[in-house]
């Protein structure tokens, strides 16, 4: 856990979200699976204008009625909080839009005439008892669950949910809360939102961009009820980019970075990629990222300065030797440089380290040693590289202040695979792990053997996990990309990942064994885009050296 008084902004707890419930009512039209929404009032408190799914609050009084269990038809099993939720974003679409799903003594859907005769603006449950209905809860599924952005000064905990429009029904607003009632396509709403006409909030945005996998309401239907869950539960983070507000859910590239920059949620946070100064994570971590930018690289490679004013500096992976870099990585250590860490020899990682050395010196303060491992025989001619003083596997690193206290630790943690001679670096009083190009963020990286072996790359991704748990590490700081959050759990995909692929690679080896790599590539990675399959052939020829040695030395010589 980081340390708190090395947060770059200071404790500000969320609102508490309000239980609260989401209807979303489908049915199947020309051109697919439609949905109903409305335009919310201008003067609604909470996103105003905006167009969203019927719902509202969890009330006690949905509770108290659950508890009673009159007038509710549901599923077995159902937890009581679910069905709560449930009875509300029904009651809501009918008070808003006059939607009921309900039916009647004889099983029958409601329809127009029984609906005539019942107030939306009164309790609801009552005059189903009366009419003898019964809500349709049993045909209410999960389909995901939001919680509203923690920067948000209005919350929702909410349960979004889908059920079929009920027939011989037609919606009504109620002219206060709701207005203009329409069934619309995911892809023709989130066309006009792209458009500028119709407003919505993330949320929503969200949902419709994964309805628009499905071909028909049935087929819709059909998956949450299989799923009996939601598909995915969120909380999503904001940020800033390209200087507007930009948000995102838990697996996307840079909701790590938000939550380690700011975990209580604060709209602070600029993720636009920098070349030319360094990026504050921490009041002791920052974030340089060199000016190469490319296939390989990403946005750049990060160079990560750790320390404080009056402890100086260790700098993780300098990056390439290009000179304004390396006079923006001395300006931000205030030329304070105790030792420079490259995590392995690669050109866009080591090349840099003796020329910052030399700026150091020649500013006239003492020489800080390079450090980390020799590259090793296999590696190719534009990675060999030594450093000043090899580093040991569990050997630490440490920064003290003016009283001589140790104030920062970075133990070593050799993890070959990606190249042979590679390292990570965790900062033990924070739980942060600097991973190098071992772990990425967004991307993976590639096992180019000989140097690249892709038995020690998951024998090492195991070791880190290991290392996470046993740590208490949240947080992966790697070479290329944003910060990683859940650490334990982006490995565990990694690893996951990896092996997916050489389940692929097998398949295609066993239809194809004495393909050429061309042919074996494009079957292992076809959903990969071809523009990438001449460096996934390098990580093909890693997962055949697992497989079938023999193969493997053959294709490597054709390769070479």
């Amino acid at each position: 856990m980081v340390r708190p008084h090395l947060l770059l902004h200071p404790p500000a707890p969320p609102v508490t979200p309000r239980p609260a419930a989401t209807l979303l009512l489908v049915r199947d039209g020309p051109e697919g699976p439609q949905l109903l929404m409305t335009r919310r009032s201008a003067q609604a408190r909470f996103a105003p204008g905006a167009y969203v799914f019927p719902g509202g609050a969890v009330d006690a009084a949905d509770h108290a009625a659950v508890r009673e269990g009159v007038a509710l038809r549901c599923r077995p099993g159902e937890e009581p909080a679910t069905v709560a939720a449930m009875l509300a974003a029904v009651r809501e679409a009918f008070e808003e839009l006059g939607v009921l799903l309900a039916r009647d003594a004889r099983g029958r859907w409601v329809e127009g005439r029984e609906l005539a005769v019942l107030d939306r603006h009164a309790p609801l449950l009552p005059q189903c008892r009366a009419h003898g209905l019964e809500l349709a809860l049993d045909e209410v599924h999960w389909l995901a669950y939001w919680i509203t952005d923690r920067d948000l000064p209005i919350r929702f905990d909410v349960p979004f949910f889908v059920a079929p429009m009920p027939p011989q029904q037609a919606p009504q607003a109620d002219g206060r809360e709701q207005f203009e009632p329409l069934w619309v396509t995911p892809a023709e709403a989130l066309r006009r939102h792209e458009g500028g006409d119709f407003p919505m909030v993330f949320p929503t945005v969200r949902t419709l961009q994964h309805l628009q996998r499905y071909t028909s309401a049935a087929a819709l239907l059909a998956d949450c009820a299989a799923r009996g869950a939601p598909a995915w539960v969120s909380c999503p983070r904001a940020g800033w980019l390209g200087g507007q507000e930009a948000r995102f859910m838990e697996h996307e590239p840079p909701f790590g970075e938000l939550e380690l920059v700011a975990p209580d949620g604060q709209l602070v946070h600029a993720l636009d990629w920098r070349h030319d100064s360094a990026v504050p994570l921490l009041r002791h971590l920052r974030r340089l990222t060199a000016p190469n930018p490319g296939r390989m690289t990403g946005p750049g490679t990060n160079a990560y300065l750790v320390g404080e004013p009056d402890t100086g500096c260790i700098v993780v992976d300098p990056g390439p030797d290009d000179a304004g870099h390396l006079e923006r990585l001395f300006a931000a250590a205030g030329g304070d440089v105790r030792a420079i860490v490259c995590t392995h020899s690669h050109p866009d990682h080591a090349p840099g380290a003796y020329p910052l050395q030399a700026r150091v010196r020649a500013a006239g303060r003492p020489a800080p040693p390079v450090l980390g491992l020799a590259s090793a025989a296999t590696a190719r001619p534009h990675s060999r590289w030594a450093p000043e003083r090899s580093l040991v596997d569990g050997e630490r690193l440490t920064l003290a202040g003016p009283d001589g206290v140790v104030r920062h630790t970075l133990r070593v943690v050799h993890t070959p695979g990606h190249a042979a001679n590679h390292l990570c670096l965790l900062l033990e009083e924070d739980g942060l792990l600097f991973s190098g190009d071992h772990i990425l963020n967004g991307s993976t990286t590639v096992i180019d053997p000989p140097d690249g072996d892709m038995d020690a790359y998951l024998r090492s991704l195991e070791r880190l996990r290991a290392l996470c748990l046993e740590e208490g590490v949240r947080f992966i700081l790697p070479a290329h990309g944003h910060v990683l959050g859940e650490a334990p759990a982006a490995i565990e995909r990694l690893i996951a990942h990896r092996l997916q692929r050489e389940a692929k690679v097998a398949a295609a080896l066993a239809a194809h064994p004495q393909g050429d790599l061309d042919t074996l590539v494009r079957l292992a990675y076809d959903d990969v885009s071809p523009a990438l399959w001449p460096v996934a052939r390098r990580s093909l020829l890693a997962h055949l050296k697992r497989l079938d040695a023999a193969r493997f030395e053959a294709l490597l010589e054709t390769d070479a």
